[in-house]
Parts: structure tokens; sequence; C-alpha cells
């Protein structure tokens, strides 16, 4: 198939049209097949296909890939950001209530909200999604939440170390997690995670993570960490030693952690809708990328703190908050985000690589961040 009449292509591959770090080719066309990327360049040297569509001067980017998400869950939140808004903290606490609503979900219950969440994930842009569980807190129920979201995604993560259930021993709790429940969970996992975040009483402190991912290293998970969202912590040093492919949040960070992130390859993936939703302050994203980090932008949705699905109202807080350029934006929720899956084959828009695109009802990607809030953006069926 021929996608043609398109206005600006971001290709997020320097090699190929303006030279910059978005690789734009203007009056652009894409061959894809077989659910790959065949051919792009100027339209007026697009070879024959077997069809032709003409998108009318519309742009095209990389399909967003949101690498981190919580969509497995049921029930929702909504008076505890009403209390937010009235000036009530976040801790982690009112996890436990959502962990309630989804244990007493049904498979196709959750299997529909799950459908759901990703069909509207599609319909602004979003072509790859990593789904958490951690809301189950049990072996039977954080094993469903992982093969529910393995019917949606190859990027699962298990999230067992979400937090510490109410009334339970932390040490015993932690010997769960790394013993029967990693048992359980690791055949439906490409990922572990962990919350560490020794400011609050519901999380885990820095040798109870180290204990969880370095089980699942060894069970054969690659690594991830939530790490410094409420208060600079022991999580982006542990993430980097450990060769973490990503450690989310960095909200609170110290010069010493920015210096860790920048000689490592660990991608610092950035969740503004969080800081939106919490009133928290944003993460400093000008000083990692000064540093030379490697910065993802994710929706982070979830029912407590970020119920947003939406990669472009993250792209427009980025702009408008966190001290990033348009360009800069688009790369980190595409490009960017890809690094944090340790993924080569999304995010960029080159032959050979998944056909994963998004098409914006707009001329160029600099509407995204223009636009906030308006429905411009949609994965493009291919």
């Amino acid at each position: 198939m021929l996608f043609t009449g398109i206005g600006e292509l971001v290709t997020n591959d320097p090699a190929v049209g303006d030279g910059s770090m978005l690789g734009i080719v203007r009056d652009a066309a894409v061959v894809v097949g077989d659910g790959r990327v065949l051919w792009v360049g100027p339209a007026l040297g697009a070879p024959d296909a077997d069809s032709r569509i003409d998108l009318g001067g519309r742009a095209v980017v990389p399909g967003f890939v949101d690498c981190h998400s919580h969509l497995v869950f049921a029930g929702d939140r909504a008076a505890e950001f009403a209390a937010r808004m009235a000036g009530t903290p976040y801790d982690g606490g009112g996890i436990a209530t959502t962990v309630a609503a989804t244990r007493a979900a049904s498979d196709a219950g959750l299997r529909g909200l799950l459908a759901r969440r990703v069909a509207e994930m599609r319909a602004q842009g979003t072509t790859t999604v990593e789904i958490k569980s951690g809301y189950g807190l049990t072996v039977d129920d954080e094993r469903r939440a992982l093969r529910l979201a393995g019917e949606v995604t190859a990027e699962t993560t298990f999230l067992g170390a979400h937090v510490v259930p109410a009334g339970a021993d932390r040490d015993a709790y932690v010997r769960l997690v790394v013993g029967p429940m990693l048992a359980a969970c690791a055949p439906h996992a490409r990922w572990i995670d962990v919350f560490c975040e020794p400011a609050s009483p519901h999380a885990f402190d820095a040798d109870e993570a180290r204990v969880v991912l370095e089980a699942g290293r060894a069970a054969g998970l690659g690594v991830r960490v939530h790490g410094n969202q409420l208060a600079a912590g022991p999580g982006v040093a542990l993430a980097v030693e450990l060769g973490a492919a990503s450690v989310d949040h960095c909200t609170h960070l110290t010069g010493a952690d920015v210096e860790a992130l920048a000689g490592s390859d660990t991608v610092a993936t950035l969740l503004p809708g969080v800081e939106f939703c919490t009133r928290s302050p944003y993460p400093d994203a000008r000083r990692l990328l000064s540093a030379g980090v490697t910065v993802a932008l994710a929706t982070d949705c979830n029912p407590g703190t970020n119920c947003s699905s939406s990669m472009p109202l993250m792209i427009a807080l980025a702009v408008r908050e966190m001290g990033m350029t348009p360009a800069e934006a688009l790369w980190a929720a595409t490009a960017g985000a890809a690094r944090a899956l340790r993924r080569s084959d999304i995010g960029v828009v080159a032959p050979g690589c998944r056909a994963d695109l998004a098409v914006l009802d707009a001329p160029g990607h600099l509407h995204l961040a223009y636009r906030p809030g308006v429905p411009i953006a949609a994965a493009l069926e291919v």
C-alpha cells in the first residue's frame, strides 16, 4: 500500500529528509506491506504499489510508544483526584482501592475494560503500549493481570512490588513477590518493575527493591524502576547499577542522579500527566537533555494519578511545563520511548521497521503541542 499526499513525514531518521533529529521529509510518501515499512521518500519518487491512499497534505509521524501504563484495573478513583485538588497529598495509599476493585472483577470484565482503553489509545495515535500488573498483589491476581495484558501487547511488566498490601508483613510480602509470585508471573512477562520510593510508607526501600529486581533479572526479565517520584531517593542509582532499560518518573533528581543517567544507557522516562493530576513539580527535562540523558515520555495511564491515555497531551505538557521543544517531545514519545523498551523496530519510519504510523489532522508535528486537547492524532490503519 502506498500512502502519498503526506505534507510532512517525521521519520526520526536523521539520515533522510532535512537531516534534523526528526528526519523530516516534505511532500512525502511511504510504502508498507506485511506490516513493515518498505520504502520512504519524496512522493515524486514513490514506487508503484497494489493500492494507494492520498492523505491530502496531512502529517504522518511514527506511532506513539507509550512505555509506561497500568491498564488492567477495575473501578476508578475520581474522588481521590478531587481530594488532591483540594490539597490532600499523594503517597500511594489509594492503590489499595484499585486492588480491591480489580480482584473483584471477572476476567471478561477486565478484558472488556482493557480493550476499550487500548482502542482509546489507538484513536490518539498510540501503536505500542507497555502494560504493568500491580493491582492484584496475590499470586493468582498478578498472573491474571499479566495474562490479560499479554493478549494485547508483548510489552508486559510484572509489578507485584507495586505497594505492600495493607496489613501485610513487609518481609513476608517481598519473599512472596520473589518466590511463588515471580515463578507464576515470569512466563507472562517481559519486564520486572518495582515502586522504589522510601518517601512512601506503602512502597519499597532500596534494599527491598534490589532483592525484587535481582530476582526478576535472574528469572530472565528485563529491569524497569519507578523511582524518584515523591522525593530524591535511591531509585535512579539502583536502576543504573542494575542496567535497567528505564527509570520512570525522575521528578526529583540530584546532580549525581543526572550524572549517572548520562553515563548509562538507562532511559529517563518522564510522566508529566502525573504531575498535572497531582499538582506536583514537573521533572526538569531540559536539565536531563542538556546532560545527554536519553529521555522518553509516557502517560502512566492509571486510575489514581493520571487517568489520561493521551500521548499528544503528554507532548503538550512536556513542551509547556518541562522545557522541551516540540521536536524533542515528539522524539521522546516515539524513538525515545522505543529505546525505553529496548526496541529498534518501532518509533522510527524506515525500511524494515514496523508499519506503526500515526496520521495528524494537521499539516505538521508542531500542532501536537500547538493544539492541546484537540483530537488530531490517530493510528493509521495499514
